[in-house]
Formats: structure tokens, C-alpha cells, sequence
């Protein structure tokens, strides 16, 4: 059976503002009220890694609670946060990825989720695999699955979370495995690690020819131990190549400002620039790694 030909898709990133419900119930509420906004606009709403990790103050019963707590708090909830983000996307009737939250697996290893929820409700995860320092030195989450992708009405999606996009083999399989578009949500709270993730997205869509999308949490809660600061804007990256702009940005927000961007994504527009374009990077991909090469000799 063939596969389905991918078309166009509509996707919507949040530059998610940092807020402080009360409770489970406050968070479903004000998603509920931003898709509300970003549905008219868009097929596939994206939200950035870590956004539920608001409530983690709240849940751990006061405010600049230590990491270990909330941490605590937002694992214990996970169930019931995941299924206000199911709902959410019922109600609202579209394809969400509301970005991250920490889950605990069967084996009681911590990991770090994203949840690719349908209009229906059902859903798929992709694990970060790469970890930071602050998650595997002060936090407790643990490297999670390799990458995978996700079909969906628009094709293939792959997503790569935050420092997951910063490196090239991750999206690599992904779009090896079909992947036209890669979704990075993000959560950082300097323009460093910004700026590290939007060169990682930046790059990764020129050496792939694919879309690569990125948008973080903004803001600052002083009441979390975990998103006391949050830096950076959303952006969609194409090629750097004929059918392009010449710097291979598609779309982006404002700096550190809660907004929603919009931006049509064609894939007829990849499958052209592979076939055709200045370059093939996609193409010309070293099928295998290198091998060691000899030393050079002075002479």
C-alpha cells in the first residue's frame, strides 16, 4: 500500500509566557483558551518543552520550592496533566504537541515526554534522548528513547526536543525515515542556549533540506524553582536554496514575548529543492561515517 502524498500543513507555535495556575484544572482552562486563539489559524499546534512545568510551584504546595519538589510534584501529576492536554485537544479539535512534561517509566527511570495528541485524543510520544547539565546533574531526568517519527495527515513529522536538534544524527534518522518537518520545542533560560538551539534548527534544515521549527517557553516566574527564566522566540527554518529566502527563515516572533507564529509549510517545496536545488544536501549525505583519515605529511 502506498503512502498517502503529504500536503500542506498550517502550524502554529506558541511562544508560551510562563504563567502560575492554581491547579491542574486552571492549566487545562488556559490552554484550552490559547488553542482557542491559534486554532483558527492553524492545523498543528506546538507548544514549547517544560510549558506544564508552571504548575510545579503550585502542585508542591509554595512558591521557589527546590528543583527536587517540583520535580516531584509534576512527575505525581503527570497522568492527570496529560490527560487535561488530551482534552484540550478534543475540545479544540486539532493536532497539538503541547510540549513537554517529565514522566516516570516502568523501569522508574525519569524521562523528559513530548505527546503528539490527534483531534481525537489519542497519542504518541517522542522522548528527548539528549539530556543537558541541569537535567542529569541537578534535576534526576535520564536520557529517554532514540528518535522516531510520527504519520501523520500532512506526512511524516518527526520532533526533536530542545538540545535533542542540536545534534545532527538525531534528525538525521528522522528524516531518514521520511521526516519533512522536525518540531524542536525548547526551554531556555539564557540567549546562549537560545541561540545554541536556533543555530542547531537553522542548521539542521539547510544540511537535510526539511523544515525545522522551534519555539520556547518566554518570560519569568521567580515562583519556579525550574523556569525562573526563559529566553528566545519561535522560527520556521527552510533550506538556504533556490525557492527560499536567502537565509533560510520562513517565519519568526519577537523576542521574549508571548505571541503565537504562523507558517504554511509546503512539502511539494522539499521534494523540489532535493530534486533540483543549488545544492543537494539531503542527497549527498555521507551514507556512511568516515574513516579515520591519514595523517598529513609536511613536506
Amino acid at each position: 500500500m502506498s503512502t498517502p502524498e503529504a500536503k500542506p500543513l498550517r502550524l502554529g507555535l506558541l511562544q508560551y509566557g510562563v504563567g502560575r495556575p492554581a491547579s491542574v484544572a486552571a492549566f487545562g482552562r488556559a490552554l484550552e483558551a490559547r488553542l482557542e486563539e491559534g486554532r483558527a489559524q492553524a492545523d498543528l499546534l506546538v507548544l514549547p518543552e517544560y510549558a506544564c512545568v508552571e504548575l510545579g510551584a503550585a502542585l508542591a504546595g509554595g512558591d521557589a520550592t527546590d528543583e527536587a519538589a517540583e520535580l516531584a510534584a509534576m512527575i505525581a501529576a503527570a497522568p492527570e496533566i496529560l490527560e487535561a492536554m488530551r482534552a484540550a485537544a478534543r475540545r479544540m479539535k486539532v493536532w497539538l504537541l503541547p510540549g513537554t512534561l517529565p514522566m516516570r517509566r516502568a523501569d522508574g527511570r525519569v524521562v523528559n515526554r513530548a505527546p503528539l495528541i490527534t483531534p481525537e485524543g489519542l497519542l504518541a510520544f517522542q522522548e528527548k534522548r539528549a539530556m543537558t547539565r541541569f537535567e542529569t546533574e541537578r534535576w534526576g531526568v535520564t536520557q529517554g528513547a532514540d528518535p522516531g517519527v510520527f504519520d501523520t495527515p500532512w506526512g511524516r513529522i518527526g520532533v526533536s526536543v530542545c538540545y535533542d536538534v542540536e545534534f545532527p544524527k538525531h534528525v538525521r534518522v528522522q528524516v531518514q525515515e521520511g521526516a519533512w518537518l522536525v518540531l524542536a520545542p525548547s526551554c531556555t533560560d539564557t540567549m546562549h542556549g537560545f541561540n545554541r538551539v536556533r543555530i542547531g534548527a537553522a542548521a539542521r534544515a539547510m544540511e537535510n533540506q526539511c523544515y525545522v521549527a522551534i519555539t520556547p517557553t518566554v518570560g519569568e516566574a521567580p515562583w519556579s524553582a525550574a523556569l525562573d527564566v526563559n529566553r528566545g522566540f519561535a522560527a520556521v527554518f527552510g533550506p538556504v536554496d533556490r525557492g527560499f529566502p536567502e537565509d533560510g527563515v520562513l517565519a519568526r516572533g519577537a523576542l521574549d514575548a508571548e505571541q503565537w507564529v504562523f507558517c504554511t509549510l509546503d512539502p511539494a517545496r522539499i521534494a523540489a529543492v532535493r530534486r533540483d536545488g543549488q545544492v543537494r544536501n539531503h542527497h549527498d549525505w555521507p551514507a556512511a561515517p568516515f574513516e579515520r583519515p591519514a595523517e598529513a605529511v609536511f613536506a
